[in-house]
């Protein structure tokens, strides 16, 4: 079957499904000016709230361009691509905030994703738009299994460890603005 360029107001149960059954994920946001955040995700941070509304959850990394575009422009998109059984694309489009753990939202909805050391930033996002494409020409991969680097990193670090990280590289953006990932 070809998904060819719908457009929805909402998810359906079937594109749930099929988000349910992707491993990877892409986020991009940006701001007015400056460079253009697209960021690959993986290991089960993504989860459906309901037809208009996802929360991801977002790991430390080496920059937190994210957390950054939010406080400035709340448009961010996240698409998925089947790599596996019959192509497609989904994209969906609207508007997020970034909540930290010392927010209400972060207390009532981490539950939702797997206990990991260096979580960052629960991420809110507001559907306003799902489109599907085709995605013929994206290529067929085999998943074998989520990396474990990650993880292994922020464990041998420890939470401490991962604040200090936080400290040197995830306070600003490339393009010199603050993350706010301390305020």
């Amino acid at each position: 079957m070809l998904y060819m360029g719908k457009r929805l107001k909402k998810l359906t149960p079937r594109l749930i499904s099929f988000i349910n059954a992707q491993p990877l994920f892409f986020v991009a946001t940006a701001m007015e000016d400056g460079r253009i955040n697209l960021s690959p995700k993986g290991m089960a941070s993504f989860k459906i709230i309901d037809e208009n509304r996802a929360v991801w959850l977002n790991l430390t990394g080496s920059g937190n361009e994210t957390s950054t575009h939010l406080q400035f422009s709340d448009r961010m998109t996240i698409m998925f691509c089947a790599f596996e059984g019959p192509p497609m694309i989904l994209r969906l489009y609207g508007t997020a905030v970034g909540y930290h753990e010392r927010d209400d939202f972060w207390n009532e909805h981490i539950h939702l994703f797997p206990d990991m050391v260096g979580r960052r930033q629960l991420i809110n996002m507001q559907i306003d738009l799902v489109q599907t494409s085709c995605g013929t020409g994206v290529p067929l991969m085999d998943y074998k299994e989520d990396r474990s680097m990650l993880k292994e990193w922020a464990v041998a670090k420890g939470d401490e460890g991962i604040k200090d990280y936080w400290k040197q590289k995830n306070t600003i953006s490339l393009d010199g603005h603050p993350t706010g990932i301390f305020e």
